[in-house]
Protein backbone atom coordinates (compact mmCIF):
# COMPACT_ATOMS: atom_id res chain seq x y z
CA UNK A 1 0.00 0.00 0.00
CA UNK A 2 1.26 3.46 -0.87
CA UNK A 3 1.09 6.22 1.72
CA UNK A 4 2.11 9.84 2.15
CA UNK A 5 2.71 11.51 5.51
CA UNK A 6 3.10 15.24 6.01
CA UNK A 7 5.59 14.92 8.83
CA UNK A 8 7.33 17.06 11.43
CA UNK A 9 10.23 15.05 12.87
CA UNK A 10 10.18 17.21 16.01
CA UNK A 11 6.59 16.17 16.86
CA UNK A 12 6.00 13.03 18.94
CA UNK A 13 2.55 12.46 17.43
CA UNK A 14 4.02 12.66 13.93
CA UNK A 15 6.89 10.30 14.85
CA UNK A 16 4.44 7.80 16.37
CA UNK A 17 2.22 7.95 13.29
CA UNK A 18 5.19 7.35 11.00
CA UNK A 19 6.29 4.44 13.20
CA UNK A 20 2.80 2.89 12.99
CA UNK A 21 2.87 3.10 9.20
CA UNK A 22 6.22 1.32 9.18
CA UNK A 23 5.00 -1.18 11.81
CA UNK A 24 2.37 -2.48 9.38
CA UNK A 25 4.93 -2.73 6.60
CA UNK A 26 4.32 0.54 4.77
CA UNK A 27 7.27 2.73 3.85
CA UNK A 28 5.49 6.01 3.13
CA UNK A 29 6.58 9.01 1.16
CA UNK A 30 7.66 11.32 3.98
CA UNK A 31 7.19 15.02 3.32
CA UNK A 32 8.73 17.40 5.83
CA UNK A 33 5.96 19.94 5.40
CA UNK A 34 7.88 22.68 7.21
CA UNK A 35 10.66 22.51 4.61
CA UNK A 36 8.36 21.58 1.70
CA UNK A 37 4.84 22.84 2.40
CA UNK A 38 2.02 21.59 0.21
CA UNK A 39 0.63 23.83 -2.49
CA UNK A 40 -2.62 25.64 -1.77
CA UNK A 41 -4.52 23.16 -3.95
CA UNK A 42 -2.92 20.17 -2.21
CA UNK A 43 -3.63 21.61 1.24
CA UNK A 44 -7.28 22.17 0.31
CA UNK A 45 -7.41 18.60 -1.04
CA UNK A 46 -5.94 17.12 2.17
CA UNK A 47 -8.29 19.11 4.42
CA UNK A 48 -11.35 18.16 2.36
CA UNK A 49 -10.39 14.49 2.04
CA UNK A 50 -9.94 14.31 5.82
CA UNK A 51 -13.44 15.74 6.28
CA UNK A 52 -12.22 18.82 8.11
CA UNK A 53 -12.87 22.51 7.93
CA UNK A 54 -9.92 24.78 7.25
CA UNK A 55 -10.14 26.01 10.84
CA UNK A 56 -9.99 22.38 12.11
CA UNK A 57 -6.71 21.93 10.26
CA UNK A 58 -4.93 24.85 11.94
CA UNK A 59 -2.48 24.21 14.75
CA UNK A 60 -2.57 26.74 17.58
CA UNK A 61 -0.01 25.45 20.10
CA UNK A 62 3.54 26.62 19.45
CA UNK A 63 2.58 28.72 16.44
CA UNK A 64 1.94 32.40 15.62
CA UNK A 65 -1.83 31.69 15.69
CA UNK A 66 -2.62 34.29 18.36
CA UNK A 67 -0.11 36.86 17.12
CA UNK A 68 -1.69 36.70 13.67
CA UNK A 69 -5.21 37.09 15.07
CA UNK A 70 -6.37 33.82 13.56
CA UNK A 71 -8.90 33.23 16.31
CA UNK A 72 -11.17 35.84 14.75
CA UNK A 73 -14.27 33.87 13.64
CA UNK A 74 -14.87 36.39 10.84
CA UNK A 75 -11.71 35.30 8.98
CA UNK A 76 -12.45 33.53 5.72
CA UNK A 77 -11.08 30.13 4.75
CA UNK A 78 -8.96 31.93 2.14
CA UNK A 79 -7.38 34.12 4.83
CA UNK A 80 -6.71 31.09 7.02
CA UNK A 81 -5.17 29.18 4.10
CA UNK A 82 -2.99 32.21 3.27
CA UNK A 83 -1.70 32.18 6.86
CA UNK A 84 -1.06 28.42 6.79
CA UNK A 85 0.92 28.70 3.58
CA UNK A 86 2.91 31.70 4.82
CA UNK A 87 3.59 29.93 8.14
CA UNK A 88 3.54 26.15 7.55
CA UNK A 89 3.89 25.52 11.30
CA UNK A 90 0.18 26.45 11.39
CA UNK A 91 -0.68 23.30 9.39
CA UNK A 92 -1.73 20.71 11.93
CA UNK A 93 0.08 17.42 11.71
CA UNK A 94 0.45 14.77 10.62
CA UNK A 95 -1.78 14.41 7.62
CA UNK A 96 -1.61 10.87 6.20
CA UNK A 97 -3.05 9.68 2.91
CA UNK A 98 -3.37 6.00 1.93
CA UNK A 99 -5.57 4.08 -0.48
CA UNK A 100 -8.05 3.76 2.41
CA UNK A 101 -8.41 7.49 3.00
CA UNK A 102 -6.90 10.68 4.38
CA UNK A 103 -6.73 11.61 8.03
CA UNK A 104 -5.28 14.26 10.31
CA UNK A 105 -3.73 11.80 12.75
CA UNK A 106 -4.24 13.51 16.10
CA UNK A 107 -4.04 11.43 18.15
CA UNK A 108 -1.69 9.14 16.25
CA UNK A 109 -4.08 6.17 16.60
CA UNK A 110 -6.37 7.84 14.03
CA UNK A 111 -4.00 6.46 11.38
CA UNK A 112 -5.29 2.97 12.19
CA UNK A 113 -8.53 3.89 10.35
CA UNK A 114 -6.63 4.00 7.04
CA UNK A 115 -4.15 1.14 7.54
CA UNK A 116 -4.38 -2.60 7.17
CA UNK A 117 -4.94 -4.31 10.55
CA UNK A 118 -1.99 -4.55 12.91
CA UNK A 119 -1.11 -8.13 13.65
CA UNK A 120 1.12 -7.41 16.63
CA UNK A 121 1.13 -4.82 19.43
CA UNK A 122 2.75 -1.45 18.97
CA UNK A 123 4.32 0.60 21.76
CA UNK A 124 4.29 4.36 21.30
CA UNK A 125 7.02 6.71 22.47
CA UNK A 126 5.00 7.68 25.52
CA UNK A 127 4.49 4.04 26.46
CA UNK A 128 0.86 3.62 25.47
CA UNK A 129 0.09 0.33 23.77
CA UNK A 130 -1.93 0.10 20.58
CA UNK A 131 -3.35 -3.41 20.30
CA UNK A 132 -4.72 -4.65 16.98
CA UNK A 133 -7.56 -6.34 18.90
CA UNK A 134 -8.76 -3.01 20.31
CA UNK A 135 -9.42 -1.41 16.90
CA UNK A 136 -12.96 -0.52 16.01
Amino acid sequence: MNAVIYHNPNCGTSRNTLAMLRHVGIEPEVIDYLAHPPSRARLIELIGAAGLSVRDAIRQKGTPYDALGLGDPALSDDALLDAMLAHPILINRPFVQTALGTRLCRPSEVVLEILPPMTRPFIKEDGEVVDAGQRS
